[in-house]
């Protein structure tokens, strides 16, 4: 016997072990299956900034369990349907927000994060420009009430394992943040040091010293001035722009006809 097809019982001694086949249910075209399986879903998190805050887009839940609490957009991946087709149908009915960039965040699979019964989570992640959001209209339909812009820093209690999701959620982001140009989806495309200092600073949440901050980014390479100033209360201040070849990587990443599953996705 093959040792692939052999498990060792509790006694050390080995038994054979009979994979679970399906068995068809008489003119149903359905299946039954030896062990349970779980249900599989999709969450989304869409990140942005605007009014000088890092925001998420959430909804709220209009049906049970958790009915009327706020949580991610997400639901049930159909029987025949991509995990990243699934993702972009779930943000538009519970959103109104289609067509954008998402790749797989992680997985999340505590067999008590659903009341309802077993299921995991595949989280998608994505950020847009505050722009963008902003000439966004946002609406809700099938098992959503609401679709909201909330302060990542002042959200509300949350639904399932999402408050979990979102704070690792925000440390990939912060991760991103400080090792790619992913910055000039949070600015306009002219802005002061000041203007960039400040966004990082609500993203990582903590202050920054000024004389590094402008050092460690002007020796970077990653930022060009424009031959602009603005004019403000105080002395005139330089506007700068992210390089060309600084944004190019995350740009392209963007315009891959594949997600991270894999499986295509809006270009």
């Amino acid at each position: 016997m093959a040792r692939g097809l052999e498990t060792v019982a509790f006694d050390g001694s080995e038994k054979a072990h009979t994979p679970a086949i399906p068995e068809a249910i008489p003119g149903s075209g359905a299946y039954t299956y030896k062990y349970p399986h779980p249900a599989v879903t999709v969450d989304i998190v869409l990140f942005t900034f605007f009014n000088d805050n890092l925001n998420v887009l959430l909804i709220r839940r209009g049906e049970g369990p958790f009915a009327n609490s706020w949580a991610l957009p997400g639901g049930f991946v159909r029987i025949d349907e991509r995990l990243d087709a699934a993702a972009l149908r779930e943000l538009e009915e519970e959103t109104g927000v289609h067509g954008v960039y998402l790749e797989q965040l992680y997985t999340f699979g505590e067999p008590d994060r659903d009341p309802r019964e077993r299921v995991i989570t595949v989280v998608y992640f994505t950020l847009i420009s505050g722009k963008q959001a902003i000439g966004l209209t946002l609406s809700s339909a099938t098992d959503a009430r609401d679709a909201q812009w909330w302060n990542i820093y002042e959200l509300p209690p949350l639904a399932f394992d999402h408050q979990q999701i979102l704070e690792y959620a925000l440390l990939r982001l912060r991760w991103k943040l400080e090792w790619t140009a992913l910055g000039f989806l949070l600015l306009p495309e002219e802005f002061t040091l000041t203007d960039l200092q400040r966004v990082y600073e609500r993203v990582l949440g903590r202050r920054l010293d000024k004389r590094n901050f402008r050092r460690k980014f002007l020796e970077m390479g990653i930022l060009e001035p424009t031959g602009n100033v603005f004019k403000g209360d105080h002395r005139p201040a330089r506007l700068y722009r992210f390089t060309a070849s600084a944004v190019e990587p995350e740009q392209s990443h963007r315009r891959l006809p594949y997600s991270a599953d894999g499986s295509s996705t809006p270009r």
